[in-house]
């Protein structure tokens, strides 16, 4: 029979069945009124006692815990967590799964938080917000845009403690800024989800990062043990031909004269130049020297303003082709095939946008 009580959200009444059938328990009911009583005549002492005083700091302490709940809702640095590193991508409903997968909620689930802290996944991750802040900022949802925002703020804040890749850091910072001051001036075409005060705030936040990151100081470290000055030149050659990025070796080479003399080698930015960009782009793009050279140098940085460059990433997101499943290697998801490694793709920043563009 169904326990029915007065409010229809109450959990009903207690019941217990006797030889003339089922009988409410009153216990249980005795001892709320009770308790209701009790409530009532503390209530009437504090009022009647002319102590308004402990009244006043009740009212003022429920206030309090109402402004920080609110501001807890509110706040940018909240993030919302979820059990599962993986999400399940759709773009349409069938008939064991109704809706479509976003952006969004793919950006809330598969913790970028906890990513950036690994080295492997910090470029990968970088990436994923440029791409982002480029093209797909207006389909965020209002949590999803507190998430961005808030693994923005602790990427930055790790970038100012540990000076690592900043110039990264900057780009992204300079394409987000740059696409917001289009949309916020498109607000009348409702381009933007959310308060514009709150974006107009985010881009105050950004310019505010952008100077930090600008007056950031490299501190030189004092170590007496084995320096990278230290080793010999053919090391030191192998490290700058393992870069795969131009600024990367222009960065080093100006650590020391000899890394210079290293990073100005015609073969490694020929070597680079092969690996990035196909035969048939050198030849709309040569740039030669008054001597007849082929000046490789510029010609890369040439060729980077028109071609993309190929990417490199330690980790990145992969999807299960069995299962429709997007994920981290390291975290997994419940594979249902045979043979999961074989169902496995690595995801690019570019191909995990792609997959949610309907």
């Amino acid at each position: 029979m169904p326990f029915l009580g007065q409010d229809w959200r109450s959990p009903g009444w207690s019941w217990i069945k006797t030889e003339d059938g089922w009988k409410r328990c009153e216990s249980c009911s005795q001892e709320l009124e009770r308790e209701n009583n009790q409530c009532n005549i503390n209530h009437n002492i504090i009022l009647n006692s002319e102590d308004e005083e402990i009244f006043n700091n009740e009212e003022c302490e429920y206030s309090s815990k109402k402004r920080k709940k609110d501001h807890f809702r509110n706040d940018t640095n909240t993030q919302s967590f979820y059990r599962e590193k993986w999400i399940y991508v759709h773009k349409e409903s069938t008939k064991e799964r109704h809706g479509y997968c976003t952006l969004g909620e793919a950006f809330n689930r598969l913790d970028f938080s906890s990513a950036i802290q690994d080295i492997r996944r910090f470029n990968y991750v970088v990436k994923l917000l440029q791409l982002i802040a480029k093209s797909q900022l207006t389909s965020l949802s209002g949590v999803a845009q507190k998430n961005y925002f808030n693994i923005l703020d602790k990427i930055v804040q790790k970038v100012l403690d540990d000076h690592h890749n900043p110039r990264l850091i900057k780009d992204l910072l300079q394409d987000l800024s740059s696409t917001l001051c289009i949309l916020i001036r498109g607000v009348g075409k409702s381009v933007l989800v959310g308060n514009i005060n709150i974006w107009i705030c985010r881009l105050e936040t950004i310019l505010t990062w952008q100077q930090q990151l600008q007056n950031l100081q490299m501190t030189k470290q004092v170590n007496n043990g084995l320096t990278l000055s230290d080793l010999p030149l053919h090391m030191l050659n192998n490290i700058l031909y393992r870069f795969s990025d131009g600024w990367d070796i222009i960065t080093l080479g100006q650590v020391t004269p000899t890394l210079y003399m290293l990073s100005e080698d015609r073969q490694l930015w020929k070597k680079l130049c092969q690996y990035h960009f196909a035969e048939k782009q050198f030849c709309r793009h040569l740039i030669l020297s008054e001597k007849g050279h082929i000046e490789w140098k510029l010609m890369y940085f040439a060729l980077q303003k028109y071609y993309p460059t190929k990417e490199q990433y330690g980790d990145t997101l992969h999807f299960c082709r069995h299962c429709s499943i997007l994920f981290w290697k390291d975290s997994g998801h419940p594979c249902t095939a045979a043979d999961p490694d074989s169902c496995f793709t690595p995801v690019s920043p570019q191909h995990f946008i792609d997959l949610f563009k309907f």
